[in-house]
């Protein structure tokens, strides 16, 4: 029949198409991202292999090729062995041929062997799904023409290239280049939009990098994740199991002692802590500085603020230059600069034990509390408040 077995109208095939790629997207981010690269989520044995079965026929992608490349990505973000940096390779060829760039890496072996291992490797994943992954693009071709008709190969040809473009490029671009930070991570990482449905929650590209063994992407409360929501759906059914998800941190004014609990809750909300030093301490001195400034050094503290803010830029010798006029003009802008560079001290130093952390995080707030900035006295009063809270 011209029209398929289903016989739809054409706005009856958009929405199918619709359904099918969302299945797709769905798929990529349950299963491949959040179950087998990060373990964030454990899946019932039935909803795993549909979800591997449909990847087969819908991308052809192998999971272990895919966690392999993924995994590798965060290894080496933002590095000349990053597999897909826009920051590196460029925004147009990350965009454009992120499936290339894809492809071109499941070819190194390394990258396998090194990245993929725990990934299925029953007898259909060795003897089909792995071994003939082109047999399953086969099959959804002459599924779609039996469904759809003629139109089917349209409804194939754009099955074919969702994933390349939305996950190869828009996600490894776009979430590398654009958007909006909550979390000041040491990559340039991004959240793309604060609705997380088109691309099944990925979106939430910066949140992932800050906590990437989170099951959810989404992190502010207006942020959804529809992956999430699928995943708390499947829970309800008995159908998975979250492992774990981005720690919360509770404030309590009342707390004026530093204690394991408050090291605790400032490493793990690192990326946090961060962020919110550079809008609540940074920017409030370089705006006070501006105010007495002339129109040159104007310049140059424009200049200066997102270099001294944004944790992904790798200083250069000019950057640095911009910085050093800076902190030598503006005693308090080189002091509430020298304290950031001391508090990340706190989890990038080696310490024999908690107690000595412990005692270097009480020392910073003391030191801090005498500088007499007051968005800086402020701000390690809030340290002292900081408390995991049980999730």
């Amino acid at each position: 029949m011209l029209n398929g077995f289903l016989d739809l109208s054409f706005f009856e095939v958009v929405i199918a198409l619709l359904l099918l790629t969302h299945i797709t997207i769905t798929a990529v981010t349950i299963f491949l991202h959040r179950h087998q690269a990060h373990h964030s989520v454990d899946l019932h044995p039935l909803v795993s292999h549909f979800f591997r079965f449909w990847l087969w026929l819908s991308t052809g992608m192998v999971t272990r090729e895919w966690v392999a490349v993924h995994r590798k990505h965060h290894a080496k973000c933002e590095t000349k062995d990053d597999p897909h940096s826009p920051q590196v390779k460029g925004l147009r060829k990350v965009l454009w041929q992120g499936v290339e760039l894809y492809r071109e890496e499941t070819l190194n072996s390394e990258t396998i062997r090194n990245y993929g291992q725990g990934t299925p490797d029953d007898w259909l994943e060795r003897h089909l799904y792995a071994a003939y992954p082109m047999l399953g693009l086969v099959l959804m071709l002459a599924i779609d023409c039996l469904l759809f008709g003629i139109i089917g190969i349209t409804v194939f040809a754009i099955q074919m290239i969702w994933i390349p473009f939305w996950a190869a490029g828009v996600i490894n671009g776009l979430g590398h280049f654009w958007g909006y930070r909550s979390f000041e991570t040491a990559d340039a990482s991004s959240n793309i939009m604060p609705v997380g449905i088109l691309i099944g929650g990925e979106e939430f590209h910066n949140n992932h990098h800050a906590y990437a063994s989170s099951a959810r992407l989404s992190n502010k409360w207006w942020e959804f994740d529809i992956g999430w929501f699928y995943i708390c759906c499947l829970q309800r059914l008995g159908l998975a199991k979250v492992k774990k998800i981005a720690p919360k941190s509770t404030f309590q004014p009342s707390k004026a002692i530093v204690d394991f609990d408050t090291v605790s809750a400032v490493v793990r909300n690192r990326f946090h802590i961060m962020t919110l030093y550079g809008k609540n301490v940074i920017k409030p001195v370089i705006r006070q500085e501006k105010r007495h400034a002339d129109v040159c050094f104007k310049k140059i503290l424009q200049r200066a603020k997102r270099l001294m803010i944004r944790e992904d830029i790798k200083i250069d010798l000019d950057a640095k230059e911009i910085i050093n006029q800076v902190l030598e003009q503006s005693q308090a802008l080189e002091t509430v600069y020298r304290f950031k560079q001391s508090l990340k001290e706190l989890w990038l130093r080696t310490y024999s034990n908690q107690e000595k952390r412990v005692m270097a995080l009480q020392e910073w707030c003391r030191q801090a509390e005498l500088t007499g900035i007051k968005v800086l006295q402020d701000f390690a009063k809030s340290i002292r408040g900081y408390s995991l809270q049980t999730t």
